[in-house]
């Protein structure tokens, strides 16, 4: 009975029936596309607008709000490495942007701090020379060492020349050495070393107190109760190697010995000889082996003899 249903249908309802296939095919209204009135007829097509012109509602375009994006150049870095500009994963652009600028903040400030601290140091009254202390003694008054220093009151400290100001002080006669060093925020240190005088030299009815580099410290009418006298000095004293080896070997002998020297005799070679109270002599040599010699004449001494070679320690001579 399969075939029933189509055969009883009559020719209209077949027309009917394949306009609405036709219909369906095409996508024109259905069934459902009925009228208002719900009979069964076709509603009535929506005019095409569009096509004409006319009655076309107005297009309206919103206005694009959002902010440009500018990014930093990217500059490959040389080892191969991430690009210089590029912003990392994760992290917003406008961080990568505004680093640049906090660069340039801080490499501002930093400039400002030096250059005010040089104008603290070099330019400004707050560390300024206001003091000048002396040290090492009072054989030169202080007055006289700070004249010969010559440092100026305000004298920025930074700028101070503290070698320059030390060859001054050693113009004076009595000045071995002088070291200068700042004392911050406003005093100037200066370290004297002052010269002794280890011989006198005996000029007509004078004698000249005389260093160990040969410089004369002053002339008296009487030799000084304990210094040595030199004995045929050189013509010039003043860097003599002779009145050199006269002072050194003056300081390495030993203490009992050192308090019965008389006089000293020295050849332009640095060989000396001493003359002892009582007539006794001892012929020192060099500078050299200065402890072995010492002890071996300490040892010597015990003997009382008159004469004592210890030039050569390790074959020293006594005589008388």
């Amino acid at each position: 009975m399969a075939g029933t249903g189509s055969a009883g249908r009559g020719p209209a309802d077949a027309e009917s029936a394949s306009s609405g296939s036709a219909e369906s095919r095409s996508g024109g209204p259905g069934p459902a596309d009925t009228g208002p009135a719900g009979l069964g007829a076709p509603a009535a097509a929506a005019p095409d607008l569009g096509a004409s012109g006319i009655g076309a509602a107005p297009e309206f375009s919103v206005p694009d709000f959002s902010v440009p994006e500018f990014s930093v150049p990217d500059i490959q870095a040389a080892d191969g490495g991430a690009a210089v500009g590029a912003a990392a994963p994760g992290v917003p652009r406008v961080r990568a942007r505004r680093e640049p600028w906090r660069a340039v903040f801080f490499g501002l400030v930093a400039v400002a701090i030096l250059a005010g601290a040089a104008w603290a140091v070099l330019g400004s009254s707050l560390l300024v020379v206001r003091h000048v202390e002396v040290t090492g003694g009072d054989t030169v008054p202080a007055a006289s060492i700070r004249e010969a220093a010559a440092i100026r009151r305000d004298t920025p400290m930074a700028r101070l020349d503290a070698s320059a100001v030390a060859r001054r002080v050693e113009q004076i006669t009595l000045v071995a050495s002088a070291s200068v060093h700042r004392s911050w925020p406003d005093t100037v240190v200066i370290s004297v070393r002052y010269r002794v005088a280890a011989l006198a030299v005996a000029d007509g009815t004078q004698f000249q107190l005389v260093d160990v580099d040969g410089v004369t410290l002053r002339q008296v009418t009487h030799r000084p109760a304990g210094m040595p006298v030199l004995t045929g000095p050189p013509a010039v004293l003043r860097g003599s190697p002779a009145v050199h080896a006269a002072v050194t070997v003056l300081g390495q002998l030993p203490a009992n010995v050192r308090r019965r020297v008389r006089s000293v005799a020295a050849t332009p070679g640095g060989d000396v000889t001493l003359r002892l109270t009582r007539g006794v002599t001892v012929v020192w040599g060099g500078t050299g082996q200065a402890t072995q010699k010492a002890a071996e004449l300490t040892v010597l001494m015990r003997t009382h003899s008159r004469y004592y070679d210890v030039s050569d320690p390790a074959t020293a001579v006594t005589q008388g």
